[in-house]
């Protein structure tokens, strides 16, 4: 009666010759996993390539443009024949010679300019009385084109590095004095206020609230500084110069040295990319605080 009553045997399980369980490590990749991973990896060349696009495209038409005849090549020489032109000048050391030159002044005119800028800008953003001494004479300098004052700094500091030099100053120095007070003004005053009440001194309130908060606009003002340095000081350099990117430009239009002349050009555009590419890299370490 009680073998009747008792609970029927699991099923015992029969091995069939020919037949095994597939092992997971077999299974081959299913389609769906390779169309994500295809999808997922799409935005990222797509990332990469974007921004390479139209300098492409327009390499691409600046090489086809002459050689079809929508241009003549004797003014505009297709792009091949400019890099050419550019490697050959980089051989002879001519181009190193006119870019350690430009690059030396733009960077001792730039440097001087942060220096006085950025400690000038914060005095006028947080003091009054120096806001109020010093915006007239300001506002009247900083609507004064800095290539108009060429001919002046000519006069007065002659025609050798020195005027270069002092108008690379000028024309540096108002981008990043104007961003410098406006980034020390448009700080959060609730950021302000609520580190005065954790009893910060003046000093360690501008020290680890004020000039973080600012520096991604004093940055943008050091960016465009960089920019106008290098596009003054080459249109200085047309004026007067026995060496530099600009002297090189104007020399090789002279002397009818075309693909000399767009190779300078090129230069300028590759040392303007290199200048804003390590101030970009400053600005990200310097506010690393920034999402």
């Amino acid at each position: 009666m009680s073998s009747a009553l008792a609970s029927p045997e699991a099923p015992v399980a029969i091995d069939r010759p020919g037949t095994s369980a597939p092992s997971p490590a077999s299974t081959p990749p299913q389609p769906g996993a390779v169309q994500r991973a295809g999808a997922a990896l799409r935005p990222i060349v797509w990332r990469i390539l974007k921004p390479s696009v139209a300098i492409v495209a327009f390499l691409a038409l600046w090489e086809i443009a002459p050689r079809i005849g929508l241009v003549d090549e004797v003014f505009l020489p297709p792009f091949t024949t400019v890099v050419e032109a550019f490697f050959d000048l980089v051989q002879s050391g001519e181009l190193w010679q006119h870019v350690s030159a430009s690059l030396s002044r733009a960077l001792i005119g730039f440097f001087v300019a942060v220096v006085i800028a950025i400690p000038l800008g914060i005095a006028i953003a947080w003091y009054r009385p120096v806001s109020d001494f010093l915006n007239p004479i300001l506002e009247l300098f900083r609507n004064t084109a800095a290539l108009a004052l060429l001919p002046v700094f000519i006069l007065i500091l002659g025609i050798g590095e020195e005027s270069k030099i002092a108008l690379v100053i000028y024309a540096c120095t108002f981008p990043i004095l104007l961003n410098t007070i406006s980034g020390v003004r448009t700080v959060d005053p609730l950021l302000i206020k609520s580190a005065s009440s954790l009893g910060l001194s003046p000093v360690r309130l501008f020290q680890k609230v004020v000039l973080p908060a600012a520096v991604p606009t004093i940055f943008t003002g050091i960016r465009m500084a960089a920019a106008s340095s290098i596009l003054v000081l080459i249109a200085a350099e047309m004026v007067g110069a026995k060496a530099g990117l600009g002297y090189l430009i104007t020399a090789s239009q002279f002397n009818f040295q075309i693909p000399n002349m767009y190779a300078g050009i090129v230069a300028i555009s590759v040392l303007g990319l290199t200048l804003n590419a390590v101030l970009v890299l400053i600005e990200r370490r310097l506010s690393r605080w920034r999402v």
